[in-house]
């Protein structure tokens, strides 16, 4: 669980450095500016932005009742939050799973894609699709609108 804020929390930090420096400086705006962007980037990096992940074996249990796609990710990676800030409000109609907290899911996604963990990886009916369009994966979820 650590391992997901190491990033978000290099960013505060970072940016809290950088706007220390500029107050010292003497260009408050310029530090809180700063601040801001830095903080975004924490949030946007963090698991936070992403629906609350279930288990590998949770998630494919869910997907063949309801026939919605699942998403394996982890936190940090740029295309995850790229599908994510796409896929807006829809994104809380998949099926998330964190590789970084669940085995399970990082196994199924080693399997998917010869050995690599490569995310995201969408499974629609029992296919793994990497890195999909997130047109597409929206229109994964029209049938269940």
């Amino acid at each position: 669980m650590m391992r997901a804020w190491i990033l978000p929390m290099l960013f505060v930090l970072t940016g809290s450095a950088v706007a220390t420096g500029q107050v010292l400086e003497g260009s408050p705006g310029t530090a809180a500016a700063l601040l801001l962007a830095f903080l975004g980037l924490a949030g946007v990096s963090s698991p936070l932005l992403f629906p609350r992940s279930v288990s590998a074996q949770e998630a494919q249990r869910r997907s063949a009742v309801d026939g919605r796609p699942v998403v394996y990710w982890r936190p940090g990676c740029t295309y995850c939050i790229r599908l994510r800030m796409r896929l807006g409000r829809r994104a809380r109609r998949l099926h998330w799973v964190d590789i970084w907290r669940d085995p399970a899911g990082a196994a199924a996604v080693r399997a998917a894609n010869d050995g690599n963990e490569t995310v995201p990886t969408v499974v629609v009916a029992g296919r793994s699709h990497t890195n999909p369009d997130p047109d597409w994966v929206r229109e994964q979820l029209a049938p269940s609108a």
